[in-house]
Order: C-alpha cells, then sequence, then structure tokens
C-alpha cells in the first residue's frame, strides 16, 4: 500500500468505526441505562488495554500525567455522560448530525490554546456550524412533551461535543511523551472510575446480570472497537497530521451513521435536519479552509 494512503485509510476506518458506535450505543441504551452502559463500556476497554499494554510491554511514558488525566475527564467521562444520556433521549440520526459535524470546527477553536493560529475565518465558521446546529435542533421540535425531551438530548450531545474537541487537543500534549496506546491506556481508567459512581442514580447495576445478550455484544462492540481500537488509532492520527486535521475524521460520520441509521434504526431524520447538517459542514469547511496548508503533516513513519 503507498504510504500517502496509509493515514487516509486509517482515519476512514475509524470515521466507520465511530459511525457503528452511534448504532450500537442506541441499540445499548433502548435497553440498559445510558450511565451504566457508559461505565461498564469503559471497564472492559481498560482491562482490555492493560491487557494489550503489558503484552506489547508498553512504556506508559514520563512526565506529568496530567494532561492525560484531564483528557480522559474531557474525552471518556464528559463526553460519554452528556452523549450517551442523550443517545436515550434523542434519535442516533440527531447525534450523528450535531456531534461529528461540529467537532471539528470546536477543535480548531480549541487548538488555538496550544499553539495554532485563531482566526477570523475559524470565528466565522464556528459561527456558520452554530447556526446549523440551531437548525438541527429546532427541526427535531414539535412543540409536545416527546420533543422537549429530544430537545434536552440533542443539547447534551452538543455539551459532548465540545469535550471531544477538547480531549483531541490535550491529546497534542499528552503524545509528546506518550504513545497513542500509552495515553489511552491511562485515560481509560480515569473515565471508568469517574463514570462508575453515575451508575448510582439510575439502578445501581442491580440490573446488569439480568442484561440481554444484546446489550453485551453492544457493549463489547462500543468497548473493544469504539474504544480500545478507534481512540488508539485516532491518537495515531492525530499525531501524524496534528489535531484540526484528525478531527476532519468527523466528515465522514453524518452520512455512515445515517445511512446505518436509516437502515438499522428506522430513522427518518427531517428534510431540514439534512440542511442543518449540510450548513455545518459548510461553517467546518471554513473553519479549516487554510489548516491543511498552515500545517505541516507529521513526516509518514513517525509514530
Amino acid at each position: 500500500m503507498p504510504r500517502s494512503l496509509l493515514t487516509p485509510l486509517v482515519a476512514f476506518c475509524v470515521a466507520l468505526t465511530w459511525s457503528g458506535s452511534w448504532i450500537t450505543g442506541k441499540l445499548a441504551v433502548s435497553s440498559a441505562p445510558p450511565l451504566e452502559v457508559s461505565t461498564v463500556r469503559f471497564v472492559v476497554a481498560a482491562i482490555a488495554l492493560v491487557g494489550i499494554a503489558i503484552v506489547a510491554r508498553t512504556d506508559l511514558g514520563r512526565g506529568s500525567l496530567w494532561p492525560v488525566v484531564i483528557a480522559g475527564i474531557f474525552g471518556y467521562f464528559g463526553y460519554n455522560a452528556f452523549v450517551f444520556v442523550g443517545l436515550a433521549m434523542a434519535p442516533a440520526s440527531d447525534g450523528a448530525l450535531i456531534v461529528p459535524t461540529l467537532i471539528p470546527v470546536l477543535t480548531a477553536i480549541a487548538a488555538s490554546f496550544v499553539g495554532e493560529r485563531l482566526t477570523a475565518t475559524k470565528l466565522a465558521g464556528l459561527a456558520v456550524a452554530s447556526v446549523g446546529a440551531a437548525i438541527v435542533i429546532a427541526a427535531g421540535q414539535s412543540g409536545d412533551a416527546i420533543s422537549s425531551r429530544r430537545l434536552i438530548g440533542d443539547v447534551l450531545m452538543l455539551l459532548g461535543a465540545g469535550c471531544w474537541a477538547v480531549y483531541t487537543v490535550l491529546g497534542t500534549i499528552a503524545l509528546r511523551s506518550r504513545s497513542p496506546l500509552a495515553v489511552v491506556t491511562i485515560a481509560a481508567p480515569v473515565g471508568a472510575a469517574l463514570l462508575f459512581p453515575l451508575g448510582f442514580f439510575e439502578k445501581g447495576y442491580s440490573d446488569v446480570a439480568g442484561w440481554s445478550t444484546g446489550v453485551w455484544l453492544n457493549i463489547l462492540y462500543l468497548a473493544l472497537a469504539g474504544t480500545v481500537a478507534s481512540f488508539i488509532l485516532f491518537y495515531w492520527v492525530v499525531r501524524r497530521v496534528g489535531p484540526g486535521v484528525a478531527a476532519m475524521t468527523s466528515y465522514l460520520v453524518p452520512v455512515l451513521t445515517l445511512a446505518m441509521a436509516v437502515v438499522l434504526l428506522g430513522d427518518r431524520p427531517q428534510v431540514l435536519q439534512l440542511v442543518g447538517g449540510f450548513v455545518i459542514l459548510a461553517g467546518v469547511r471554513l473553519a479549516t479552509l487554510r489548516l491543511a496548508r498552515d500545517r505541516e503533516p507529521v513526516p509518514e513513519g513517525a509514530a
């Protein structure tokens, strides 16, 4: 395989895996409490990551742990607490239109705190994308009690997108002294530990033993594919091309997830929601217009 194709191919695999996570996540929270699902997901993922790190004799790195811990707080605890509760209240198609499409522009803004320039173009892109998100959320409302629940779910997923943007940027700091596997191996237990107490606000894990085989299969996908594999590969991409360009992996997620949601979940997004999704993508494109030219990619083989 040509070396120039390796990074785009890995980015596509990450997007495909994340798209599947929206579907399996929706299926899981339809039958089990969302915070319990998130906690068990990361417990399983943490065990798997520690096992891989031991077998691979991974050096967990030296220096301050704070960038990794804070990344775990935002990317594992914050993102999943907001998104999985939101996913229990709103369709997967809403999440696919709001979260992956907003992440690149939010990351472009957040990256300004670690050296990337905050330009007028980025700010304009954020404004356009915000309008698009508002269209997506408003289009799903019908004024009844159910739509109010959906609105809260959409807003929670919007907050989750912000958490993921911070997680992506903090990863650039953590990756200065640690490998992608080391960062994820340290961060996953942090997320699991912080999510664990929240499960007691639901059923206190008393129902876990009674979860169906389908719920467990969905959780295993979320843990092993959606967390272990995709997070390691995503940080590998971040290390090679930087947080702003890596975040554009999210471009593919709405298309893939919407197709899966229509076929597998029976979701029927409103036409105006699709329009809002295109507006968000226009804002993302505006915010990242010069990003690929301004930043020199990390050379192939650097990871």
